[in-house]
């Protein structure tokens, strides 16, 4: 299945999710839900993946009485809801995919860091949310033991806490050059000028084969965060939310 077109809504809360969603369900378009006979079909945030994913898919079949748009007129639209919750996890899962040699999003690569982002989107799900997500039978603390056990194993937490702890060299430059190795570090090179930003690109490219490497213009690192929030970077929102929701459901959150 293709899609012409997408969006992604993240609201503050559930509530606030399936309350929009209801109002886009009751509103008079002529662009037609695919899945009509099940409207709840692609909700897994009532029935989440095995993989820990929560959040709401619904395809429409586009419709448009315009000449110009005729050829178009059949192609599917896709619209993802996700509370911002649901979101620091689904971004957390990307940025792993990129710092490591596993995709938990596809369930690849090694099966522990599957699993302990699983355990984690159990942990956001009970201490944020007042849900369940994939592991909805496992008592709090054992769920909390097992996450822990398997992030000391791995150093999910800390890589992605490394992430955040990278600098770019203070400037006026514009040109950004983000460089992150396998180990979850990331470095960023700044230059005012572009030819000699693609130099250094190429350089880099040519020494570390292994990193992934890309260059970006933006008015400044706060810019590059911003733009690639789904890339490499902040995943502070995700691990803030992990350790308080640790705390929560072990009893041992300050008041």
């Amino acid at each position: 299945m293709d899609d012409i077109a997408g969006c992604r809504i993240i609201f503050r809360s559930i509530k606030q999710l399936r309350q929009f969603r209801k109002s886009i369900h009751e509103a008079r378009f002529n662009h037609q839900l695919r899945h009509a006979e099940n409207p709840d079909k692609y909700d897994y945030i009532a029935r989440p993946k095995p993989t820990g994913y929560r959040g709401i898919h619904d395809i429409y079949v586009y419709d448009v009485n315009s000449e110009s748009g005729a050829g178009l007129k059949g192609l599917y639209v896709e619209i993802q809801y996700r509370t911002l919750i649901q979101h620091a996890w689904a971004t957390a899962v990307e940025i792993v995919g990129v710092i490591t040699d596993s995709q938990p999003k596809f369930q690849k690569g090694d099966p522990r860091i599957t699993d302990a982002m699983s355990y984690a989107s159990e942990i956001l799900a009970r201490a944020h949310e007042s849900m369940t997500s994939a592991h909805p039978e496992m008592p709090d603390e054992e769920l909390v033991r097992t996450f822990l056990a398997l992030d000391g194993e791995l150093g999910l937490l800390e890589s992605l806490r490394r992430l955040n702890k990278a600098k770019a060299e203070n400037s006026e430059s514009k040109n950004f050059i983000l460089d992150s190795a396998p180990d979850g570090s990331l470095e960023v090179h700044s230059f005012r000028d572009a030819t000699e930003a693609l130099r250094k690109l190429f350089q880099l490219e040519q020494e570390k084969p292994g990193n992934d490497i890309v260059l970006v213009r933006a008015d400044s690192t706060d810019d590059v965060r911003l733009a690639f929030r789904n890339y490499f970077q902040d995943a502070r929102e995700f691990v803030r939310l992990v350790e308080t929701g640790c705390a929560r459901l072990s009893g041992r959150e300050r008041e």
